[in-house]
Order: C-alpha cells, then sequence, then structure tokens
C-alpha cells in the first residue's frame, strides 16, 4: 500500500542488497563468465552522470577488472550479509509498527491468526526443508547449477561466445 513507504523502501533496498550479495559472490571463482560478468555490470555504473567512470575505477581498484577488484569484491561479500541482516531487522520494526497489508482489503480482527505457534512451525518447516535442499546441492552436486564456462579460469583475451546471466538474475 501507498501509506507503508518506508517498509517497501527498505524491502526494495533489501532486495538490491542480496542481489549486490549475489553478484559480488559470482565474481569471487573468478572463472571467464565470472570475469566477464564483472566486466559487463560494473561498467553499467559508468553510465551516472558526473561520477560514473570514478565509481567503476573505485570498485575496480585499477583501470580494468583485475585481482583488486577480486579483493575488493571479497570484502563486499564478507560486509554485505552484515548490512543484510540489519535492513531485515529494520525492516521488521517497520513491518511491527505498520502491520502487513491484507490483499482482499479485510481487515477484521477476527479474522486474525497468532504469530506464534502457527506462522513459527510453518516457517520453520519452511526453512528446515530449503536447508536441506541447500545443504544437499552443495555436498553432493555443488556443480549442477554452475556454467561450464565459469571453470576455465579468467582471461581478458578470450570472450566467452554466449555471455547470459545466472538463472537468479533472469528476472531483472
Amino acid at each position: 500500500s501507498y501509506l507503508y513507504k518506508e517498509t517497501w523502501n527498505i524491502g526494495v533496498i533489501l532486495l538490491l542488497t542480496v542481489m549486490a550479495t549475489a553478484f559480488v559472490g559470482y565474481v569471487l571463482p573468478w572463472g571467464q563468465m565470472s570475469f566477464w560478468g564483472a566486466t559487463v555490470i560494473t561498467n553499467l555504473l559508468s553510465a551516472i552522470p558526473y561520477i560514473g567512470t570514478t565509481l567503476v575505477e573505485w570498485i575496480w581498484g585499477g583501470f580494468s577488472v583485475d585481482k583488486a577488484t577480486l579483493t575488493r569484491f571479497f570484502a563486499f561479500h564478507f560486509i554485505l550479509p552484515f548490512i543484510i541482516t540489519a535492513l531485515v531487522l529494520v525492516h521488521l520494526l517497520f513491518l511491527h509498527e505498520t502491520g502487513s497489508n491484507n490483499p482482499s482489503g479485510i481487515n477484521p480482527d477476527s479474522d486474525k491468526i497468532p504469530f506464534h505457534p502457527y506462522y513459527t512451525i510453518k516457517d520453520a518447516l519452511g526453512f528446515m526443508l530449503m536447508l536441506l535442499i541447500l545443504l544437499t546441492l552443495a555436498l553432493f552436486s555443488p556443480d549442477m547449477l554452475g556454467d561450464p564456462d565459469n571453470f576455465s579460469p579468467a582471461n581478458p583475451l578470450n570472450t566467452p561466445s554466449h555471455i547470459k546471466p545466472e538463472w537468479y538474475f533472469l528476472f531483472a
């Protein structure tokens, strides 16, 4: 709803921060797709008027994507989850203050159910299921979702023929 601007703004910032964390984590293997993904996406920032070029060179740590970029992205990948945690807490604070919006438009107190134990148990089961799936993928098939070109070491002189975003960025 338009009444919950702060909640929406924090939610959008949270989404962008999670996407940034996924992106800098994608660069860390330092394969062909990682290198060229970093080159393409960071070059998009150069379109920002006045500060774009300076911002890109600051992120790169030089005049091109190099080992300094990898070091910076590793630092960003370490720091951003702490920022995400703080943003989640602020988002929950705003949700606690304003309450969630009901899509049906009905808001009688008689139709509400308590958060605990109903949603707590449901969310805990969903969390455990997702954790089990993630651990199964990570332990038994860690390369299943990866791009085969990313197994080649980063080489700025060899551009892959089919650069495409990862599956989790396809909606953007």
